[in-house]
């Protein structure tokens, strides 16, 4: 005779899904995701709930298929919270779990994006050109197979004057500098791609340096020959080695010296103008002398990002 099968009600069996977990009030809470779509709607290129949720439920388990019950979501998220915002918790801040094939995409992802960052920041320091993002992965790929200072290291091998005490001096320096290791899927590529530049720039496995910023700079003329009130009178005579020279130190040459090409420079009624080229961590530091000498009167403005020539 047949026999009828009793299922429980409340079990709902799904495959070929991207976990979400997030365990409070002693319970832990899943939701069944479509794979590859929870990065995306945490980073915000998906907005549809509908193109990311397998089936809008919460779970205790859905490996076994069991809905979590009203009562246990309702002591866990309070009474009044519906199943949408609960499930939106659990989405934007439970932990995700990835398959291999999941978590390989996801690494790739962030690979290439790293890369483009990269790319698109720094330049040849002779030709002022970009690199193709494929010399980019490839003197990252020899940085992070060297364990970065071999690269320097090796270079001392040739000569026979050295001594025991210069390698060591070498490995401690070599400690010291950035290094890179590739890129990881807990840190956001923004932060690894400027770990990236530090470690390309410090190492130079191909020549590299920083796209520079073209900025335009504006300051009353009444102000450009009064003494900056960061320089001493002993800091003056340092920067020029000439003590009768009394325009230096002043609030003209320290905005001069943080810039490494003038592109133009002109006065403008009560206002004196500069655009120039200035290496990007000095432009924080460019800002607040301006803001502060000038007490608000004078403007530090980006006209350019990254400066930077495409090549052929």
């Amino acid at each position: 005779m047949p026999q009828n099968i009793n299922q429980p009600s409340n079990q709902i069996r799904l495959t070929n899904v991207s976990l979400v977990r997030l365990k409070k009030g002693k319970k832990r809470f899943e939701i069944a995701c479509y794979k590859n779509k929870v990065l995306e709607y945490r980073s915000g290129v998906e907005t549809d709930l509908d193109n990311v949720l397998q089936i809008p439920s919460v779970f205790l388990s859905v490996s076994k298929g069991q809905t979590a019950p009203t009562q246990d979501l309702a002591k866990a998220f309070g009474p009044k919270t519906s199943v949408n915002d609960i499930i939106m918790e659990i989405l934007t801040k439970g932990e995700m779990q990835v398959g291999e094939k999941e978590r390989h995409a996801q690494l790739e992802r962030v690979h290439n994006e790293v890369i483009d960052i990269v790319a698109g920041k720094l330049v040849d320091p002779r030709s002022k050109r970009v690199y193709t993002t494929g010399m980019i992965d490839k003197a990252l790929d020899q940085l992070s197979s060297q364990g970065g200072a071999a690269h320097k290291l090796d270079e001392g091998k040739g000569s026979g004057t050295a001594t025991s005490t210069s390698g060591e001096l070498g490995k401690e320096k070599a400690k010291e500098m950035p290094s890179w290791t590739g890129v990881v899927t807990t840190k956001s590529a923004k932060s690894q791609a400027l770990d990236a530049m530090k470690a390309l720039i410090a190492w130079q496995p191909i020549p590299v340096s920083r796209a520079r910023m073209r900025l335009r700079v504006t300051c009353p003329t009444s102000i450009l020959k009064q003494v900056a009130k960061g320089s001493t009178k002993k800091e003056v005579q340092e920067d020029t080695g000439d003590e009768g020279d009394k325009s230096a130190g002043t609030v003209k040459d320290r905005v001069l010296s943080y810039i490494e090409h003038v592109e133009t420079q002109d006065t403008i009624g009560q206002e004196w103008e500069i655009v120039g080229f200035v290496e990007p961590g000095a432009f924080r530091r460019l800002g607040e002398f301006v803001g502060g000498e000038t007490k608000g009167r004078g403007r530090v403005e980006v006209l350019d990002m990254a400066v930077t020539h495409e090549g052929d």
